[in-house]
């Protein structure tokens, strides 16, 4: 066991099993003592590396995250302090490759529940290593002005009622951290305050004992007066008494040992901690505290007066000269994280990202206000999401059944269209899903499948100015512009596009009205005048009837129609539909185990 001090305004401590308010706490109380250096150097979060961002102050850092302790305490050999935040199943073995470490002296140890047998191999081991291991079950421990373990001492606010930004001379040990933050303000009402504290945890068998760190106490000059808080239950108080006795103790000695109530119950009464349940009369709290006080320790008559008591035994000392006088600081103002600064109302902060299609903060997803259950309790279907996530509203179901045969149409077109072909080729050279998902869509454009945003641009354009076919289609070619939505490399007047007329069928027989796609068929028979392959394509049909949807649904005013072809809606329907067979082609490719493709010698020529 360590003789002397732990802690010093250099220390710093690797974090295992990540939290991020207790390490954001720790840094927090560095900047409260105006550290230079953070006290967390690494974090150690099993399976993961890389960076976890904290503030120090106002600064923004980076703390390095290790996957192992081996590789954190290689990295950080001046951490000496390990931080043990795992649960109760795994805190044991990790406590121990942290004290096997050459480069740890400290193992505070957080877990409650760890078992017994555990905890007396990791007690032998740092007995026998000049090791201190502070818990299981406990909040760690502070120096006061210098460092601080977790959560230890609470919020900033408890901290700077109870001084603890700068040392006073006061060492303290106790077996509960709740009580310890209750007595650091205690001392710092009645004294010049706290210059250690350590909650040793309530655990049967504590990593390190109440004497072991009044003996260091002892030795730390700066401490003048230590206080310790026992409770009934072990025997851990009465290695204190020995030490009291044999005089390793000079320094004023102020003890109560809790759980003096017990005897009130007329059987044996288990309190909040493993170790808090007395075991017969010498595990009492009566018993103890009459030791300590036969053993020269200063001991109130009930806890009530354990403050009086501290406040006597520190005014004798600064009436002897033993305590010099303090000088106060104020400690810097700690800045507020703004998200509770905005739940405080005390600012207003912009929001980064604005999202008017969906909401998931509630109890379940929202689409456009419809929450998840409600569309699957009305049985609707994808084309009805996708009118709630597009168009913000819910369309008439010969809409929603429109776009559904749209997306059902334009999934696929064989393997030898330009999306599938690079989807082929992407997949066969061992490519995953999404890559191979990519490189097909990525020729989706004017030439390949983009046409139908154009096609319904420049179709509305020419209807609602009246424009004859003619004057519609030579004004196009005299800008330089084919008629978007017209042409097929394969498909003729004597051997139409199934889907086209599939498509055409469906909105004579559903829609309000479909002035858009009658004028693409009135351009369509003069294109065919000219030749006999310029047919009104399913880039033209879908185009045109989505133009008769948007209007003839008398769900969107003229300014929203014009707005959801410019932006390019109906483009979105065709990636959104080819995308189902791009993946289809992706998966055919895979499951086939097909070879990396090469394309053949004699389908290229080769020129000079």
């Amino acid at each position: 066991m360590a003789t002397g001090q732990l802690f010093s305004r250099t220390t710093q401590a690797l974090f295992y099993n990540y939290k991020q308010l207790p390490v954001q706490r720790m840094l927090d109380f560095d900047f409260l003592c105006g550290r230079e250096t953070p006290s967390v150097a690494g974090i150690i979060n099993p399976g993961s590396e890389g960076f976890q961002k904290l503030f120090f102050g106002q600064e923004e850092i980076a703390i390095p995250v290790h996957a192992a302790i081996e590789a954190a305490c290689a990295a950080h050999p001046t951490a000496d302090v390990f931080i043990n935040f795992a649960s109760f199943r795994s805190a044991a073995a990790s406590s121990m490759a942290a004290l096997k470490q050459p480069t740890i002296k400290v193992v505070a140890i957080i877990a409650e529940g760890v078992p017994e047998s555990d905890t007396k191999q990791l007690i032998a081991y740092a007995r026998a290593n000049n090791k201190v291991v502070i818990g299981p079950a406990t909040v760690g421990g502070i120096q006061a002005g210098a460092f601080k373990i977790g959560d230890t001492a609470g919020t900033i606010d408890n901290i700077i009622q109870c001084k603890l930004y700068r040392p006073g001379s006061v060492g303290f040990v106790s077996k509960s951290g709740g009580m310890s933050n209750e007595m650091y303000n205690t001392v710092a009402r009645v004294t010049d305050g706290i210059y250690e504290g350590i909650a040793i945890g309530g655990d049967v068998f504590p990593g390190s004992t109440l004497s072991d760190h009044i003996l260091r106490f002892n030795n730390i000059p700066q401490i003048k007066m230590m206080v310790v808080l026992g409770e009934l239950g072990g025997r851990d108080e009465y290695s204190l008494v020995e030490a009291l006795k044999q005089g390793k103790v000079n320094k004023p000695v102020v003890a109560w040992v809790s759980g003096t109530c017990a005897r009130l119950f007329k059987s044996e009464v288990q309190f909040g901690h493993a170790g808090a349940k007395s075991g017969g009369e010498m595990e009492s709290a009566q018993a103890k505290n009459q030791a300590l006080m036969d053993a020269g320790a200063i001991v109130p008559t009930s806890f009530e007066a354990l403050e009086s008591a501290i406040k006597e035994t520190f005014e004798k000392l600064v009436e002897e000269g033993k305590v010099s006088s303090i000088k106060e600081v104020t400690p810097p103002q700690i800045p507020e994280d703004l998200s509770s600064a905005i739940k405080s109302g005390k600012v207003r902060a912009p929001t980064h990202i604005i999202s008017t299609i969906s909401d998931d903060r509630g109890e379940e997803p929202c689409y456009a206000g419809v929450p998840m259950s409600s569309i699957i309790e009305q049985g609707l279907g994808v084309g009805d999401v996708i009118s709630l996530l597009w168009f913000k509203r819910s369309l008439p179901r010969y809409c929603t059944k429109f776009i559904e045969i749209c997306i059902m149409l334009c999934a696929d077109h064989g393997p030898c269209v330009s999306g599938a072909h690079n989807t082929i080729v992407t997949a066969r050279a061992g490519k995953d899903l999404v890559s191979s998902l990519v490189s097909g869509l990525l020729t989706i454009g004017p030439r390949f499948g983009g046409a139908i945003d154009d096609a319904a641009r420049y179709f509305k354009d020419a209807s609602d100015r009246n424009l004859t076919p003619y004057e519609f289609v030579e004004g196009m070619k005299k800008k330089g512009i084919r008629v978007p939505g017209i042409g097929h490399r394969i498909k003729s007047r004597d051997n139409r596009d199934k889907r086209v007329e599939l498509l055409q069928k469906f909105a004579r027989s559903n829609f309000p009205s479909v002035k858009y796609m009658e004028y693409a068929v009135t351009v369509e028979s003069y294109t065919l005048s000219k030749a006999n392959n310029l047919v009104l394509n399913v880039d033209g049909a879908i185009g045109s009837l989505f133009l008769d949807l948007l209007a003839g649904s008398g769900m969107f005013t003229k300014q929203e129609i014009d707005e959801i072809v410019q932006i390019g809606y109906l483009n979105g329907l065709f990636v959104l539909a080819r995308s189902i067979g791009l993946i289809g082609h992706t998966f055919d490719q895979k499951r086939l185990k097909q070879p990396l493709y090469r394309h053949p010698w004699e389908d290229v020529l080769y020129t000079k």
